[in-house]
């Protein structure tokens, strides 16, 4: 069974098409969100399938909307058990809007301290600061999307619970295979984050993370590295039900 914990449905070139194959492959996926606006016009499209979800997301690049989207984030909160993607991204990208992104953060993690959630989480250049702030506001389950920080942090953040999703990327880069290698097989989940990454040429699809699970099966020196992913998200997800 694939399982992606971080894809963007709704910014393929044609979503429903998206839909239907990921239906048809029996693909459990997480669509993420980038703003809460994007969450409501996605959500009845959605709400009645088995295998996927969309989460309700308040992307830290997406700063500028963040004052008038932030109600509709706490107003739909309810509507859904995943939440994504959402964090902060100190990167040269993101570091000009660092103060509206560390207040709007917190304002959702203050809003989701209290109940049963799994958040999906953007920590670009900004890994520490992000961790931190989890621990502040008590969050128990959280994963971190597509990391790239340091190798010494991992450890930390597998000693508090919260897992990683890697992609098709980050087994092809220097860094990456680095960064997967430092992780638990216990503390790893799959992603593709399409329509982000390309894969032969072509927008990845969830499909793709065959390839992933080929790689950590090599990595971690088994063949039975997707059911350990099975395992690890369906663990995560007891704890919200």
């Amino acid at each position: 069974m694939i399982i992606d914990t971080h894809c963007h449905i709704d910014l393929y070139p044609n979503p429903n098409s998206v839909i239907a194959e990921l239906e048809k492959n029996g693909i459990i996926a997480i669509g993420m969100t980038n703003l809460p606006s994007h969450f409501i016009q996605g959500y009845p499209h959605v709400r009645n399938l088995k295998r996927i979800r969309l989460a309700l997301g308040l992307h830290p690049l997406m700063a500028k909307n963040h004052l008038k989207e932030l109600p509709l984030f706490i107003k739909h909160l309810d509507a859904t058990s995943y939440i994504g993607e959402v964090g902060l991204d100190f990167s040269k990208q993101g570091i000009g809007t660092k103060d509206i992104q560390i207040k709007s953060f917190e304002r959702i993690l203050e809003a989701v301290s209290n109940k049963q959630k799994i958040l999906s989480i953007h920590s670009r250049g900004a890994e520490k600061e992000v961790l931190q702030l989890l621990q502040e506001y008590k969050i128990e389950n959280a994963i971190f999307h597509w990391y790239t920080g340091g190798l010494k942090l991992i450890d930390e953040i597998v000693n508090l619970g919260y897992h990683f999703s890697v992609n098709t990327a980050m087994i092809k880069s220097a860094s990456g295979q680095k960064i997967i290698s430092r992780i638990p097989k216990e503390s790893i989940l799959t992603e593709s984050d399409g329509p982000f990454i390309k894969q032969n040429n072509r927008i990845v699809e969830s499909s793709d993370i065959s390839i992933v699970i080929d790689y950590l099966n090599r990595v971690f020196k088994s063949n039975q590295i997707e059911n350990q992913i099975v395992k690890n998200y369906m663990k995560l997800v007891q704890k919200i039900r």
